[in-house]
């Protein structure tokens, strides 16, 4: 019952992952909400009408967005500066729908298409080349995004997530071969001569190991 009101709930935010309403993403908050833990005032993206829209699923009154998460506004898109950008990468991990592209070392620009104005990339920024414009001036909250612009938004946070589960995993696997290699040929080491020094290196790379399978059944 609950998970079921927590997909409902879900398809009723905007999808923006912009965290302001104090969770790691908007699923999160739509569980939150289905279990009673959080309230409906904490999405700024969504605007009156996206609180309306909970109220309604919940069964309850709807109340004004609390302040504390941000105020109602036109929709954001994140512009980045070319003649300042470092090709650092950092807003590329930032931003949650993958709507950033760009290489090391080389100019970064956004897909305005994709963007949900979430706004995570700016404090990721260290020289200051991105800022925010207004994409819908006059028009905010759901009359500023569509049904269509939050499923394809949810439909590429979760393929980022599941691409990022992928990498670390792939990671943690070639951490765990190359430390079981090395634990492997460590009696042949004729150069490491003292027992305490090999045991020593031994216990290094066995925590190594169970640290690589911790992460690999946590993912």
């Amino acid at each position: 019952m609950t998970a079921a009101l927590a997909d409902r709930l879900d398809a009723a935010l905007p999808q923006t992952q912009c965290t302001r309403c104090g969770y790691a993403d908007c699923r999160t908050y739509a569980e939150a909400l289905a279990a009673g833990s959080a309230t409906l005032d904490r999405c700024p993206p969504g605007g009156a009408e996206g609180v309306a829209r909970l109220a309604a699923l919940l069964g309850v009154e709807a109340r004004p967005l609390d302040p504390a998460h941000g105020a109602e506004g036109p929709r954001g898109l994140a512009v980045v500066d070319e003649s300042w950008c470092i090709g650092c990468t950092l807003c590329l991990k930032a931003c949650p729908v993958d709507c950033i592209v760009g290489a090391n070392k080389r100019m970064h620009t956004v897909i305005d298409a994709l963007c949900t104005g979430c706004g995570l990339c700016l404090p990721a920024c260290p020289v200051d080349c991105i800022t925010m414009v207004e994409a819908t001036p006059g028009a905010s909250g759901w009359a500023a995004w569509s049904a269509a612009q939050a499923d394809e938004a949810r439909a590429r946070y979760n393929a980022r997530r599941t691409r990022l589960e992928r990498e670390k995993r792939e990671n943690d696997e070639r951490l765990a071969a190359k430390a079981a290699a090395k634990l492997a040929d460590l009696p042949n080491q004729t150069r490491l001569t003292d027992p305490a020094a090999i045991d020593r290196k031994r216990a290094v790379i066995e925590a190594a190991l169970a640290r690589a399978r911790a992460r690999r059944q946590e993912a």
